[in-house]
């Protein structure tokens, strides 16, 4: 009887520790167990900037922004597995390259120099120097299958990917659906690059009234946004702001800046896309911020330095039929800056650089 009684409560004792491990993994599971839709929303952190106007259709969340890293960085979308997007915009350039023209898995260049890929929630006027893709989810395919590029087929990307439980799940946390398709993955990378935001310049902070500027930069902001004028050369600007003005230091437009005359265009630009003569050698007006970390500079690269693209505006403007009103309206005197005045220019250029940005966790490598 007394062993019965023992043999009762060891029982007892263990139905109530499988009722309590029971209530305790309900209160508590394990999330590695399972892989589920999660919707919650990613926090863009903008800033003094204004809110952009992200796409209702995609808005940005925390695992789809995840998912956008994973692929920005992933090798697999090149046909040898040797170039991610990462390799033509790497984050210690501010998201861009620094080779000329960027080489692709072939070894061969490509046409253009890379631009670089931050604040692209902003940007409101296509992507690309020529504007052919109108939103970041079309540009975001577009260079995997450039033969010039990562050269690859969007079916064997997914076919690749899909091999992967990782990535599986992380497109089931992100879309709700473990099926890969091209339209996720570019949903994915535009979330992705929607959240890079450089906002945390020198510039930014002389704004906040956390820096100031030296006499140098001072002087630099004072002639990028004063304008140009040619009946008091002493008190003319470098007249900067009318194409890189505003938070962002842009236009949203796209322009022939002079660079050749019409004989000399090699690289029809923006009329490649719209057919319009007027746009005959007219690029992307790009944004300054972080300037001084995305050499060479121009479609083709053509700048090594600053002080190059300065001396080409002060004086180095070439006439053609589509050159831009203003810049044409300069050519004839040029923008009156001497030595001192250009140094000053590219000090204050300068400021616009975001070294956080080139180290900053939530864009780096995940793998």
């Amino acid at each position: 009887m007394k062993h019965l009684n023992i043999k009762y409560l060891l029982l007892l004792l263990l139905s109530v520790s499988v009722v309590l491990n029971a209530c305790k993994d309900d209160e508590d599971p394990d999330p590695t167990d399972t892989v589920q839709h999660d919707t919650t929303p990613y926090q863009l952190d903008i800033g003094s900037f204004p809110a952009p106007d992200i796409a209702a259709d995609n808005p940005l969340t925390v695992q789809g922004v995840k998912l956008g890293r994973m692929l920005f960085y992933e090798k697999m979308l090149s046909g040898d597995g040797t170039m991610s997007c990462a390799s033509c915009h790497r984050q210690e350039d501010a998201l861009s390259d620094t080779a000329r023209l960027s080489i692709g898995i072939r070894g061969l260049e490509g046409k253009r120099q890379a631009m670089a890929v931050f604040n692209m929630a902003w940007n409101t006027n296509e992507f690309f120097w020529d504007g052919r893709a109108h939103l970041v989810r079309d540009q975001s395919l577009l260079p995997i299958q450039d033969e010039l590029e990562m050269d690859e087929t969007l079916e064997n990307v997914i076919t690749k990917l899909s091999a992967s439980q990782a990535y599986r799940d992380q497109f089931m946390r992100a879309f709700g659906s473990e099926e890969i398709t091209a339209e996720k993955m570019s949903l994915a990378i535009e979330q992705f690059m929607n959240s890079i935001v450089s906002n945390r310049s020198k510039y930014d902070k002389v704004l906040a009234r956390d820096a100031q500027f030296t006499p140098a930069e001072r002087r630099g902001r004072d002639l990028f946004f004063t304008e140009y004028n040619q009946f008091f050369p002493d008190s003319s600007g470098a007249d900067c702001a009318h194409c890189h003005g505003g938070f962002n230091f842009e236009n949203d437009r796209y322009i022939n800046n002079g660079l050749d005359e019409d004989a000399d265009f090699t690289d029809l630009g923006r009329f490649e896309v719209t057919g319009l003569d007027r746009h005959k050698a007219a690029f992307k007006v790009t944004s300054l911020r972080n300037v001084e970390l995305t050499p060479p500079y121009m479609h083709d690269g053509r700048f090594e330095t600053l002080e190059e693209v300065v001396d080409h505006y002060n004086s180095g403007l070439k006439p053609s039929s589509t050159i831009d009103p203003a810049l044409e309206m300069t050519r004839g005197t040029g923008l009156f800056l001497d030595e001192q005045d250009k140094a000053d220019l590219v000090a204050f250029l300068k400021t616009l650089t975001d070294e956080e940005l080139q180290t900053d966790d939530r864009w780096s490598d995940p793998h």
